[in-house]
């Protein structure tokens, strides 16, 4: 496959670019500061490494791709709207290009709290929802950008991330969110962002992961 990888210095983005290339897609990756990349993308598409801010090369790198993943996010608890703002410029970009297929990371506390959930993990959710409520509302707005676009997306929500290994093995849950949902690593949001690139009932939802 042909990928776009936004986002690619990110903890998911470089897991998503490494994990790509290793299955022998060929892969573009869009940053913000190329200085920031860990070495050269041996194996990348022809566009190689593009700048964020660089309006033609961005339509470019989505033009004819099957696929555009998206790690963009806040480096901290501060931010300034910068997963809506950033998203809300990737699907221009798709839209003129007439791309479709779209997967970007979001939470899971934008997703729908499940019914079993244990009182632990409802309230535990609701003192981090309350901590990083700038963080939240920036990508629910983010998502509600997605849902006016004519993109396919999928938004996958994690809980909080870490830095373990990629296992493959963790709860799945279209338009809802696992029960105690608690950690998982930013390599398997990776492995469940393209393995959800061909998913058809992942077209159009929030998808919860969490071990």
């Amino acid at each position: 496959m042909r990928i776009t990888v936004f986002g690619a210095t990110g903890g998911v983005g470089q897991e998503i670019v490494g994990q790509a290339l290793a299955a022998g897609h060929e892969v573009t990756a869009v940053v913000r500061d190329p200085d920031r990349l860990p070495g050269p993308l041996e194996g990348a598409g022809p566009h190689g490494v593009v700048r964020l801010d660089d309006e033609a090369a961005v339509r470019a790198a989505v033009a004819g791709r099957d696929a555009v993943l998206s790690g963009l996010g806040s480096r901290g608890r501060k931010a300034n709207g910068v997963a809506a703002r950033l998203t809300r410029r990737i699907v221009s970009a798709m839209e003129a290009e007439g791309a479709r297929r779209l997967l970007v990371v979001s939470a899971v506390p934008v997703g729908p709290e499940p019914a079993d959930d244990p009182l632990v993990d409802r309230l535990t959710r609701r003192a981090i929802g309350a901590v990083l409520a700038e963080l939240y509302a920036d990508l629910a707005r983010m998502e509600a950008v997605l849902a006016d676009s004519a993109t396919d997306w999928t938004a996958v929500r994690p809980p909080r991330l870490t830095n373990g290994p990629r296992t493959g093995v963790y709860r799945k849950v279209v338009g809802g969110t696992p029960r105690s949902s608690r950690t998982v690593s930013r390599a398997d949001v990776a492995h469940a962002m393209l393995a959800l690139i061909d998913d058809p009932a992942a077209v159009q939802q929030g998808v919860g992961i969490a071990y």
